[in-house]
């Protein structure tokens, strides 16, 4: 058998101890006063964006905001709020990171450790409160049938958690055993198999079953918790290994599988809609164009089957980088040209719809947008 890193050998520090970047009340952006910055070529992409937002959700497409973390780490989650309080916004999706930093800017009204130092150090990472209560919220939310980001929205927005008692969950798990072949049999395998996950971490950690108390005295400028009240879709897409909570022995593959799996779908669902809609990709190279190019082939797929098609929608991609390539020519660069590795700009120019790129700090580009649509 190969060996494996033990979890338990780490000793955590409580997240009191970390010198932090990012302040709420220095980083955070007011809308109402910021002022953004952006060339001619962005304000035009911006006035574009809002004009097919408009006209998208007159007709009841989606409009989806795909964005890294920085947006949030950048003090934009009141402006995110915002789109989705306007109506303009139907689903939001991010990374694991993105959660991560939304969850302490809600819990300690800060974020943002230096890697550098931290590393060094070997206590990057190695946080008590971040590992422990974002693993346990996906566990009890793999439990309850949700999603991620849902699940870390929850005990933000409730302040807490609720753990079942024991008896509860070796219920659950015997009736999964028992259950019939068939739809009904399989959801009841399903919740059992998540019921078994959290009845190891209970009983690994020693926890008691009832309420457990997370205060959030930040939450008002937590995106997952104004999504999860207002039962707007707040997705997230992790990577194993990407994020800092893996390193906490709380962490389970299987809740955090379960609930992303769930998110995912809960997107390719929201992708479906894409039709007439529109699609903002804000600062995320990776994790924004892979997901969408799955899920539109997904959605294209089943559009077919039923007599549909999926080919009238805009894409607007945002982030630092300079392009030097024209991506609404059709064609794409030469293997050789640097610009063929922007994959957030290569991958989208290739899914059909208007595609557009600017460059711009996602401040100024959503904070414009926010005041396009109000205006």
């Amino acid at each position: 058998m190969k060996p494996y890193f033990d979890r338990e050998r780490i000793e955590f520090r409580p997240l009191s101890e970390r010198k932090n970047k990012l302040d709420l009340e220095r980083d955070m952006v007011d809308p109402d006063s910021f002022e953004p910055n952006l060339s001619l070529e962005a304000r035009e992409d911006v006035a574009s964006a809002a004009s097919e937002i408009r006209a998208a959700r007159v007709r009841g497409a989606a409009v989806i905001l795909a964005f890294g973390a920085h947006t949030i780490k950048n003090g934009l989650s009141r402006v995110l709020a915002r789109l989705m309080e306007g109506g303009w916004v139907s689903h939001f999706a991010t990374n694991g990171a993105g959660v991560i930093h939304d969850w302490e800017f809600a819990y300690q009204g800060r974020s943002g450790e230096d890697v550098k130092r931290y590393v060094a150090e070997g206590q990057f990472g190695i946080w008590e409160e971040t590992g422990a209560y974002l693993n346990l919220a996906l566990a009890v939310g793999a439990w309850r049938g949700m999603g991620y980001g849902e699940s870390v929205g929850a005990m933000i927005a409730e302040d807490g958690l609720e753990l079942p008692a024991e008896s509860r969950l070796s219920a659950a798990i015997r009736g999964g055993a028992e259950a019939a072949i068939g739809p009904v049999g399989n959801a009841a395998l399903t919740r059992a198999a998540a019921a078994a996950d959290l009845v190891s971490l209970i009983r690994r950690r020693g926890l008691a079953a009832g309420r457990v108390v997370i205060s959030h005295p930040h939450k008002r400028y937590s995106l997952a918790a104004a999504a999860y009240s207002a039962g707007v879709p707040f997705t997230c897409h992790p990577m194993f290994g990407h994020d800092i909570i893996y390193a906490h022995p709380m962490s389970s593959g299987a809740a955090v599988g379960r609930t992303a799996e769930l998110d995912f779908l809960s997107y390719a669902d929201s992708i479906s809609r894409i039709e007439g809609g529109v699609y903002l990709s804000v600062g995320s190279a990776v994790m924004s164009p892979m997901i969408f190019e799955k899920s539109l082939s997904m959605a294209r797929n089943a559009a077919r089957r039923e007599g549909r098609r999926i080919e009238d929608f805009s894409i607007h991609v945002v982030d630092l980088a300079h392009s030097s390539w024209d991506w609404q020519s059709g064609m794409e660069p030469a293997q050789d040209d640097p610009a063929y590795y922007l994959r957030f700009c290569k991958t989208f120019s290739r899914m059909g719809g208007r595609m557009s790129y600017a460059s711009a700090d996602n401040r100024s580009w959503l904070v414009a947008l926010l005041a396009a649509l109000r205006g």
